[in-house]
């Protein structure tokens, strides 16, 4: 399939989700995850519509933000998605239109000391962990309102969200446990006094699930662009 059919497969997909759930379409954000995927592609996807991109890592994506430069509407936003290095701060703090993978006080810290030099209010979301893979990262739930409060008093981020990746299943039924739980965290915080607007849950295998369970973005790579290619 070309990528405008997987496109509109995917918005299919999202609306159906959405009405499922009694739920506005329109409340739901796609964001294209670009990891290996190659500039001129991106460009494509960028022509048929798609406005939020997410890359994984800091160098491929000043790679591409560089040579996409002047060739794609402003509107576009990059989104860290990916682990953030606490040595990759300044330049992601560069890139980024928002910072999706903020999981401890000291890399909170140190984004919201460099978005100040820089002059810069910087949107975030806490990556909260709910798995028990060793492998995945985030905050864990137990420390998820101090760090929120600790994100509160920085004055130059703007927290905006919660995100979250589940394990992998076969079954995407298996991962609803995970965005629920992320869902509930919300509810909690928002009775603690948090604005938390957006929930960045739900991939390729699963985001029909996580808009069912409350989701505003969607991270989908694979139903879009196939299989990675790595390099």
């Amino acid at each position: 399939m070309s990528l405008l059919e997987n496109l509109s497969n995917i918005h299919k997909r999202i609306c159906h989700a959405a009405m499922r759930a009694g739920r506005d379409p329109s409340e739901v954000k796609l964001l294209a995850v670009t990891k290996t995927i190659s500039p001129d592609i991106i460009k494509e996807a960028i022509e048929l519509g798609v406005r939020l991109i997410g890359e994984n890592r800091v160098q491929e994506a000043r790679e591409k933000i560089e040579f996409l430069r002047g060739q794609i509407p402003d509107t576009v936003q990059w989104h860290m998605i990916g682990h953030l290095q606490k040595n990759k701060v300044r330049a992601a703090v560069g890139l980024f239109d928002m910072i999706q993978s903020v999981d401890s006080p000291e890399l909170a810290r140190r984004i919201d000391r460099v978005a100040s030099e820089m002059g810069k209010i910087q949107p975030v979301l806490v990556q909260v962990k709910l798995s028990e893979e060793v492998t995945k990262h985030g905050v864990e739930t137990d420390r998820v309102f101090d760090l929120l409060e600790e994100i509160r008093g920085l004055k130059n981020l703007e927290l905006q969200g919660l995100m979250t990746i589940p394990p992998f299943f076969e079954d995407p039924e298996k991962a609803r446990p995970y965005f629920r739980g992320l869902r509930e965290i919300k509810e909690e915080a928002e009775v603690r006094g948090f604005s938390l607007p957006e929930l960045s849950m739900g991939m390729t295998g699963d985001f029909e699930v996580a808009i069912e369970e409350g989701s505003t973005m969607v991270r989908i790579g694979t139903a879009i662009f196939g299989r990675r290619h790595y390099r």
